[in-house]
């Protein structure tokens, strides 16, 4: 009996696990691991709302953001257009099928890449609005965008630039 027990004591006494220490140093844990990058990704959302943060009030600003919004409905109504105009006017539509048919393939490829461009940097700016709305909710803040004082190099650019 003692000598189980000692043997016991040795492995889970004292508060400590050697076999879970022992795994440890070929494996890091799981969850620790988690959390570290959690905490990474929440203080880098938080730097990214804090460099951009400024409102925007202004005519141009406002303007932008109305351009930026036009792009989707026009793809999609401009596509159902083309429905119809295939059955309204099939002539017509066949002659710009047909002229569509001679834009070489290099144009396609760049007009994809735009595309492409345009609609990733849309779903990345929402995707980067979401996270930063799940990590203040993990945190218990409301999802607020950050003070732009609060980042030390954004603060640092700012006096050097007379801002």
């Amino acid at each position: 009996m003692g000598l189980i027990t000692g043997l016991m004591g040795f492995l889970f006494g004292n508060s400590r696990n050697v076999l879970v220490e022992t795994a440890q140093v070929f494996r890091p844990n799981a969850e620790n691991t988690a959390m570290r990058d959690a905490d990474a990704k929440s203080e880098s959302l938080q730097q990214f709302a804090a460099e951009f943060a400024h409102a925007r009030q202004g005519l141009f600003d406002r303007l932008v953001d109305a351009l930026n919004r036009l792009p989707r409905p026009m793809l999609a109504l401009g596509t159902i257009w083309l429905f119809v105009m295939a059955m309204l006017d099939p002539d017509s539509f066949a002659a710009g099928m047909n002229g569509l048919a001679l834009v070489p393939e290099p144009l396609w490829w760049l007009m994809g890449a735009i595309v492409n461009f345009y609609f990733g940097a849309r779903h990345q700016a929402k995707e980067q609005d979401f996270q930063r709305i799940l990590a203040a909710a993990s945190l218990g803040r409301s999802p607020k965008p950050a003070e732009p004082d609060t980042n030390p190099a954004l603060r640092d650019w700012q006096v050097a630039h007379g801002q």
